[in-house]
């Protein structure tokens, strides 16, 4: 039987910033430097969020976005997407929170810059068990049907893959009967979205895993998809994965807060799990020729 070959993606920083993620990287120097040691380190695509260096802020803009993926690609050519645009909650559901969210997004692929693009099939309350505990607010995701819509529409129009984050049940059905009634949106990852730290969805544990490849098979089959999430250790998951077909994403984004452990050698680590199964690590031309084209 040939073997499975697995896409390691790295998510490098998220919305965490350094006082609960403290070897996350924020300036673009640090992101470029951490991209390219993850690329040759085995991962094939790059997730970041970019910050702006003066106010510490997350931020879209176009010139910082397109001058850290210019510079990653420059020395590899490692997949690279960045974040959309984060949004209050009263931002979320207004009429023009699809635009506003994917703008930058547009404007890079219309300059042949973006290949894959982030879209949240849903919406869910984002709390940790420490803001239950503290009585703190903690944060509702918001995407709304018709923004989910507008990033569906820019992936058919730029053939961009989108990356459907599931963080429960619902939005794997959701994200399937869009990509059902738009057949020209381009093959999605379907991410699983685990947790230990946040109370979404379910625990990364195999049973969960085994029920939403079920219900993947039964809504979208054949098609690619990946673990991941949010505070949560999925190590002990990948054997399972690389054994099932599926890919991986690692990085500071993912893991427990206040991880030890760097991105690179978060990327190592799921390179030696994959390898240790027999399977193969794809590299950023199977993911762009191959991955999305693998029969059911």
């Amino acid at each position: 039987m040939k073997p499975n070959t697995v896409c390691i993606e790295v998510a490098l920083n998220g919305p965490w910033t350094r006082r609960l993620q403290p070897k996350m990287p924020l300036s673009p120097d640090e992101i470029v430097e951490e991209a390219v040691a993850c690329a040759d380190a085995g991962a094939s695509v790059v997730h970041f969020h970019a910050y702006d260096v003066t106010t510490g802020e997350q931020t879209t803009e176009l010139g910082l976005v397109m001058d850290i993926i210019d510079r990653i690609r420059a020395k590899t050519d490692v997949i690279v997407y960045p974040a959309i645009r984060y949004m209050s909650n009263a931002e979320s559901i207004a009429e023009d929170a699809g635009p506003k969210r994917y703008a930058h997004l547009d404007a890079m692929a219309a300059q042949g810059v973006a290949e894959w693009l982030i879209v949240d099939p849903g919406s869910t309350n984002l709390v940790s068990y420490r803001d239950v505990e503290t009585r703190a607010k903690g944060l509702v995701d918001i995407n709304s049907p018709a923004a989910i819509r507008h990033g569906l529409e820019l992936a058919a129009r730029h053939q961009l893959h989108p990356g459907f984050a599931i963080y429960e049940p619902g939005y794997l059905r959701l994200a399937a009967a869009f990509c059902r009634a738009m057949p020209e949106v381009p093959m999605p990852m379907y991410r699983f979205m685990f947790s230990d730290q946040l109370t979404f969805g379910f625990r990364p544990r195999e049973y969960a895993l085994a029920a939403y490849l079920e219900l993947l098979r039964e809504e979208a089959s054949g098609s690619p998809w990946m673990i991941a999430g949010l505070g949560v250790d999925i190590r002990h998951l990948i054997p399972y994965v690389a054994r099932s077909g599926g890919h991986v994403r690692v990085g500071l984004e993912d893991c427990p807060l206040f991880a030890t452990q760097t991105n690179t050698m978060l990327v190592e680590e799921a390179r030696q799990l994959i390898e240790a199964q027999g399977a193969n690590v794809a590299s950023p031309e199977f993911v762009r020729t191959t991955l999305f084209n693998l029969p059911a």
